[in-house]
């Protein structure tokens, strides 16, 4: 019988072993390590072993604990970080009614806990060295962790937050970011005086000349070196604010003419006693053209590609392409050109290592609908056709309306203005200088905090009255942290950052004046996001944003958010915005804080992710334009940031379906974009979707469905996630995002 028992244990210690393994937790480094129910009884066991015999539980109590846990870990289908394991430690002790334990294992983690904060942030550099920090690896879909550059820029960011946390914001501030109540917006960039995204005054700078590093940068002459200094201002800026930036073809349309001039100098030299007609002349001089705008426009997409800024990554950087913008005949038929131009490259894509055209993650390009291009007899309408058989193809351009944002963007002289986003999605409020004209280019953003509406949602507990109660405890809440990041950059010098504040890409102010007088006024925002509108709405009378009840309270809960942040301005001459928050990594975090706090909830916290801003939940059946037309009305709601999008298939064969969604977005919505699918595996040449699927362990991951390739590094895949298309793979809340997304045609 002996022999029977012990072969028992053995075989039920085997499983025990075999089930742990299949599991993981993150550890507080970062570092993702197998889950070790040993490690539970062996901590457990010295909690019990502290209290006085009468008091302690029985092993069997203890390998009760551990299997609980065990099968709490396993429900999540996540990996859980140490402090949530401990919680559930702790509730599972309780249970047993070791309550004397129960304090002692509380104690013992406090204690530790105080000994911890002297060196995690030590941990957590050396865990980015080692490449074994998954947090930080998947935290950027546009940053490769293993290179260098970014290893130094994750490793300043680390002594940022550690700084920001202890230093510069405010306890409450912290805390509820570290509970997921909010989200403190890139933490690892705010100990320096750094702002977070702007509009780039291309214009001034080429026209007017400018400074990068020292170097006198004069006004081009030619349209080449007009795109070469443009690539040059783009790394210099990216490297001197951590948020996107926007640039406008339209800038660099006005030296195509001087190109076209210089040309057709040289060929009417050239032919000079050949009796050539001015008609050859011409023809020769717009061929040549073509091939420096050719050129031209080839380089700035391959520089944008190929640079790599400060940060360790490609500038996020988004190119504006508005016909309307042209401020003469000529100059539209020029700037039509290099749209054709940019259009017909970024079809073709880049080529990767093995030499395949793929899709490129940077520039982020947007066309602007007008209605000298929306018509199949508008002038320009071979462009929309064009961006069509792009978008279908390589995920851009987006499309922004002319005649909604006219509507939705009107300034204090009753004007409606189009311009572009600064980045993927974070749009300036209208602003007329003190010439009463409208000034876009050369204005910034300071920062973004985002509340956690599911969470304000969830703490109400289905009463509408504690909703709004809590509601208001947290705004202001946000206002305190968006204060701080005011504060922050208030007594900032130009010196900090020369190019842009000396030297034209947002203003030219003299060496040692300060930027103070443009935080106020208008001059530049803040941002207040907002994420899991969706989930919020449901968790209190459990209706979707879909339904009339639940559209109802949605739109009511933006009206009300719209209403802080004018309170705010009104208050203190500071442009506060609502923003659409384009949530990426914090999606996962703010979903692990949610079930942490509340446990799993049908519909609301039974993801590992959150849905963003206002959209509708991924897993929704809606079709396209049902979805457009719903999310227009939430939009318009949020000035400060907002894009919409459809999930397609590959539309490569239906650009007539591609065109009818242009044309729609054209007449019912501001800004949106259409998701398809573009990847690649280098090992089979496999150039369909690569797909997502469950290991052994639970872990989401991509396999080519050709060859079975799981190797990342083997992988080209294109997901827009944020507005931006990301290339580097995501975490695993992102990643169930990506996988559970519904087609809308």
């Amino acid at each position: 019988m002996g022999t029977i028992l012990c072969k028992l244990i053995g075989a039920a210690e085997k499983i025990q072993k075999e089930r742990d393994s299949n599991m993981k937790i993150i550890k507080r480094s970062g570092a993702e390590v197998e889950f070790d129910s040993q490690k539970i009884i062996t901590a457990v066991t010295k909690a019990n072993n502290s209290v006085i015999p009468s008091e302690r539980m029985t092993e069997l109590q203890i390998r009760r604990i551990a299997e609980d846990v065990e099968i709490a870990v396993s429900n999540m289908n996540r990996s859980l970080g140490v402090e949530e394991i401990q919680d559930i430690v702790e509730n599972q002790i309780m249970n047993q009614r070791a309550f004397e334990v129960a304090r002692h294992y509380i104690t013992y983690r406090y204690t530790r806990e105080l000994v911890r904060k002297s060196n995690t942030t030590d941990e957590q550099i050396l865990s980015l060295i080692e490449c074994n920090n998954e947090e930080v690896k998947q935290e950027n879909s546009n940053k490769n962790p293993t290179i260098v550059s970014v290893q130094r820029d994750y490793m300043a960011g680390e002594v940022s937050k550690d700084i920001t946390r202890r230093f510069l914001i405010p306890n409450d501030i912290a805390q509820a970011h570290e509970q997921g109540l909010i989200h403190f917006h890139d933490a690892d960039y705010f100990a320096q005086h750094m702002h977070n995204c702007d509009l780039v005054n291309l214009e001034d700078m080429l026209q007017n000349g400018t400074v990068i590093s020292g170097t006198m940068i004069e006004k081009p002459h030619s349209f080449s070196t007009a795109c070469n200094i443009a690539t040059q201002i783009i790394a210099q800026v990216a490297s001197c604010q951590y948020g996107g930036q926007s640039i406008s073809l339209t800038h660099l349309a006005p030296f195509v003419d001087v190109s076209r001039n210089k040309i057709r100098e040289q060929v009417t030299e050239e032919l000079k006693g050949l009796n050539a007609s001015a008609e050859d002349i011409e023809r020769i001089t717009e061929k040549r053209l073509r091939e420096e705008v050719k050129n031209g426009v080839q380089m700035v997409q391959y520089q944008v590609v190929t640079l790599m800024t400060t940060n360790g990554q490609a500038p996020f950087v988004t190119v504006f392409m508005y016909l309307n913008e042209a401020r003469n005949p000529q100059e539209k038929k020029d700037l039509a050109l290099i749209i054709e131009e940019m259009l017909k490259q970024r079809y073709e894509g880049v080529k990767n290592e093995k030499g395949v055209w793929i899709t490129p993650a940077f520039p982020k390009l947007i066309y602007v609908l007008e209605e000298d291009n929306i018509h199949e007899d508008s002038e320009f309408y071979y462009l929309t056709q064009l961006a069509a058989k792009c978008t279908a193809k390589r995920l851009v351009p987006d499309y922004i309306s002319e005649k909604i944002m006219i509507q939705n963007k009107v300034d204090k002289n009753g004007e409606g203005h189009c311009y572009t986003c600064m980045g993927c999605r974070s749009f300036l409020t209208p602003y007329v200088d003190e010439n009463g004209k409208p000034k876009y280019y050369g204005r910034f953003n300071q920062g973004v905090v985002t509340v956690n509406l599911v969470d304000i949602g969830l703490s109400a507990e289905k009463n509408l009255d504690r909703f709004w109660e809590i509601f208001d405890e947290r705004m202001k809440l946000c206002h305190k942290a968006l204060q701080a990041r005011h504060e922050r950059l208030t007594g900032t010098v130009s010196d900090v950052a020369p190019i842009l504040w000396q030297h034209g890409a947002l203003l030219r102010l003299k060496k040692g004046e300060k930027i103070d007088k443009y935080l106020h006024g208008g001059y530049s925002t803040l941002s207040l996001g907002y994420a899991g509108l969706w989930e919020c709405v449901y968790s209190l009378i459990g209706k979707k944003l879909t339904e009339p009840q639940g559209k109802e309270l949605g739109l009511q809960i933006m009206k009300k958010l719209n209403e802080y942040t004018a309170r705010w301005k009104a208050e203190e001459d500071i442009d506060y915005s609502l923003y659409g928050t384009p949530l990426e990594s914090t999606t996962y975090k703010f979903a692990k804080c949610l079930q942490k706090r509340f446990g799993i909830i049908e519909g609301v916290t039974d993801k590992n992710y959150i849905t963003n801003s206002y959209h509708v939940h991924v897993t929704e059946k809606i079709d396209a334009f049902s979805k457009l037309s719903l999310e227009a009305e939430f939009q318009a709601l949020s000035p400060g940031g907002a894009i919409s999008y459809v999930e397609v298939p590959n539309m490569q064969d239906n650009l007539e379906a591609v065109l009818s969604i242009i044309k729609y977005i054209y007449d019912h919505i501001m800004y949106a974009e259409l998701n398809t699918k573009s990847d690649y595996c280098q090992v089979c040449g496999y150039d369909g979707e690569i797909e997502i699927k469950e290991n052994e362990d639970g872990k989401l991951i991509w396999r080519c469905p050709s060859c079975g390739n799981q190797d990342q590094n083997k992988l080209n895949v294109a997901r827009r996630t944020c507005g931006y298309i990301g290339t580097q793979f995501w975490n695993q809340g992102r990643t169930q995002e990506i996988k559970e997304r519904v087609l809308h045609l």
